[in-house]
């Protein structure tokens, strides 16, 4: 001890001696929820009690001083949430979600089918159709102008599967597409990454320096932003889909006017290819998403998606994510995306790695949903790459 203050080694031997006494005592509240638990799972009362953990709170706090009340707020939910979880297990609560994913996967077939009807938007030619290709082997693939078209064809049993793109690797998500999910229902019984390929095509004897106009999807359109800066005078228009724009090209006959979009379009639109793979990156994938009304869950599914709400209050999404950091569980992707007629309020989701067998995976979405508004499994499922 120097001038009468403690060395760096007391100090440390001084928080020895509180964090023995601290897992001493935090052993003993577990010891003393378990009781509680017992008497809840005789009683048949819920683990979760929303009143009791607001009041406990707010009688913390007040004890706690002035400079370590925001500290407390943190500590004490994470408290809450391993009290809670803990009696869960005690009491053997299980969720009817947890039931439903049982009763999939036990009534999910051994392997995912080779052929069924499937809805698209788009038409021949577009990636949309490569990824059905990819992941039926003979799908009877039904076309649609729009994607809310396609959600519909799923609702309301007009086809067994949708094919959607959800995000491209150089563009981000297609926002579109996370919209329209909060206002149907459908689950993800698939995934397939596909390599996007854009190329300049047109109708044979045309010659690039003769382009007046290039048709494409917005997106296509993003992916191949520098060739495009480099053609002057081109005016670009945005189309619904780039098969759509090949065929409006062909349909056209004229030899000033070209579209991007894949080389499958060269054989069924009967076009030529001025210039091939002009997208600003070679490592350019889309991922889209197998939908199907039903909850379908087969075997190997080792991803999930959930759609959810939370809070609009500070911390929120912080204590959610302490969720995943506490069971090991690798979140792959969380999009935002605003709540209509709510102010910056938002609905996210969320895609995360972890086999649908694990107890990991069934004690996180059982703990979910008290930390949420709303909540919606999307489903289980493997990806095809």
């Amino acid at each position: 001890m120097e001038n009468g203050k403690n060395s760096l080694t007391e100090c440390r031997q001084k928080i020895d001696g509180i964090d023995d006494a601290i897992v001493k005592l935090f052993a003993e509240r577990m010891n003393v929820a378990a009781e509680i638990a017992e008497v809840k799972k005789a009683e048949h009362l819920p683990v979760f009690d929303p009143r009791r953990e607001r009041e406990k709170l707010k009688d913390v706090i007040s004890k706690t001083p002035d400079d370590l009340k925001d500290s407390i707020s943190v500590l004490y939910p994470l408290i809450f949430d391993l009290s809670r979880n803990h009696q869960r297990r005690i009491t053997g609560a299980r969720s009817e979600l947890a039931e439903k994913i049982e009763k999939a996967i036990a009534e999910t077939p051994s392997l995912f089918p080779e052929t069924a009807v499937v809805a698209c938007q788009g038409t021949d030619g577009s990636n949309s159709q490569i990824a059905c290709d990819r992941l039926f082997r003979r799908a009877d693939i039904m076309y649609f102008s729009t994607f809310e078209a396609v959600f519909k064809a799923i609702e309301t049993g007009f086809c067994r599967y949708g094919v959607i793109p959800v995000e491209n690797s150089t563009a981000g998500s297609v926002n579109s597409v996370y919209d329209l999910m909060m206002n149907h229902k459908f689950t993800v019984a698939r995934s397939v990454r596909i390599k996007i390929d854009h190329n300049l095509l047109a109708v044979p004897g045309t010659k690039i320096e003769d382009i007046k106009e290039i048709y494409s999807h917005e997106q296509a359109i993003s992916q191949c932003s520098e060739f495009l800066s480099e053609l002057k005078g081109v005016k670009i228009i945005p189309c619904e889909n780039t098969a759509v724009a090949a065929k409006r090209v062909a349909e056209s006959g004229r030899k000033d006017v070209a579209a991007l979009a894949s080389r499958s379009c060269i054989k069924y639109y009967g076009l030529s290819c001025l210039k091939d793979s002009v997208q600003n990156a070679d490592n350019n994938y889309t991922r889209f998403v197998c939908i199907s009304r039903n909850l379908e869950i087969y075997p190997g599914a080792d991803r999930t998606s959930v759609m959810l709400t939370l809070p609009h209050e500070a911390g929120s999404l912080y204590k959610l994510m302490s969720k995943f950091y506490a069971l090991g569980i690798n979140l792959t992707k969380l999009e935002s995306r605003p709540l209509p007629g709510r102010d910056f309020e938002f609905m996210f989701y969320f895609d995360f790695e972890t086999p649908v067998y694990s107890p990991r995976l069934l004690r996180l979405l059982g703990e979910l949903p008290d930390a949420c508004e709303s909540f919606t499994y999307l489903g289980s499922y493997s990806e095809v790459v």
